[in-house]
């Protein structure tokens, strides 16, 4: 009986594969290999999510997302993020599978966790947001849960966020705030979409991203860059081009493409366009770039000059060190 339940569930929980085709949303298809890949990005995403929807405990979980490609394990775990937190969240009595998820083998895909929980932001209603987010206590890393939520915005309502460039004029989580800072880490997870929406086209991304409002586009190059490092789609040349249109930004690009480093580097799932991204856009290696990145990683408590919170200073001491590294 526990195993067909937890089939149902399985059935009833997860989309259909055919949500992460570029066709079905509309985006551009620039060629057959990139497609390729960021449509088997979508596909391990929705994996991890139906193996999320099936386990009973987390670590049931764990098993399935170990046979699942190397390269792509990340978004499996990204996915899984999203089962288990929609999960925490419709569960009659209180669950922080989530939370046990990180605690065993998807602590070296914590960031990915982190942003698949705000897929499920996106997907549940407010009232919801609570129960699935009150065991993640980590206060620097609950950021990226607003760049998960602007990655699902743009991704699935792409002419209301991407086309017509909508915000939201003060986000409502974290209710701690600040509001208006929320607001730029979504749009660092619509810059991220906009990599997927673009068919990992460059030009046409930069295009898009230049229609932007200044103000937004920094936050917007960075989500780009680290789509562009971490879920590639394009080679050397298509790499030079996104540098050269996004160098008004490079602090920004730097700092997000070593992030996405960091985030393979961790999980042990390195790849040759990681590599060549991080070296290009920030100037070292992916060990080098997660020895910046952890090193870097603040007090909590800490604020910028701005009042901004920690996951911002992160961001800035990641972004001064490797301006020190390239120019040394």
């Amino acid at each position: 009986m526990t195993g067909m339940w937890a089939a149902s569930r399985r059935r009833i929980l997860t989309p259909s594969t055919s949500q992460t085709k570029l066709k079905r949303r509309g985006f551009h298809e620039k060629n057959p290999e990139a497609k390729e890949q960021l449509e088997t990005a979508g596909a391990m995403f929705l994996a991890g999510y139906a193996l999320a929807a099936q386990a009973g405990p987390a670590w049931e979980a764990e098993s399935g997302l170990a046979t699942l490609p190397r390269d792509y394990r990340g978004f499996a775990y990204e996915g899984a993020g999203m089962g288990f937190a929609v999960r925490d969240a419709i569960a009659p009595r209180r669950r922080h599978m989530t939370a046990d998820l990180i605690d065993g083998r998807g602590a070296d895909h914590v960031y990915m966790i982190y942003v698949g929980v705000g897929w499920a932001l996106a997907r549940l209603p407010r009232a919801f947001w609570g129960r699935m987010t009150d065991s993640l206590t980590d206060p620097v890393l609950r950021w990226l849960i607003l760049d998960g939520y602007g990655f699902h915005q743009a991704y699935f309502h792409t002419d209301k966020y991407v086309n017509r460039q909508f915000t939201r004029a003060d986000f409502p989580w974290p209710q701690a705030g600040p509001a208006a800072y929320a607001n730029r880490v979504v749009d660092q997870g619509i810059g991220r979409a906009m990599w997927f929406v673009h068919g990992a086209d460059p030009q046409r991304l930069a295009d898009a991203i230049d229609s932007f409002p200044q103000t937004r586009r920094a936050d917007l190059y960075a989500g780009s860059a680290l789509a562009v490092t971490y879920a590639g789609g394009l080679d050397e040349s298509e790499l030079r081009v996104f540098k050269q249109r996004s160098r008004h930004y490079a602090p920004q690009v730097a700092q997000a493409s070593a992030f996405a480093a960091t985030a393979r580097v961790r999980a042990g799932n390195q790849t040759p366009h990681t590599a060549l991204a991080t070296g290009l856009l920030a100037g070292v290696t992916p060990d080098e770039a997660a020895r910046v990145c952890l090193g870097a990683f603040p007090d909590p408590s800490e604020r910028t000059a701005a009042g901004e919170p920690a996951f911002e200073v992160w961001r800035e001491r990641i972004a001064a060190a490797l301006a020190v590294a390239s120019a040394a």
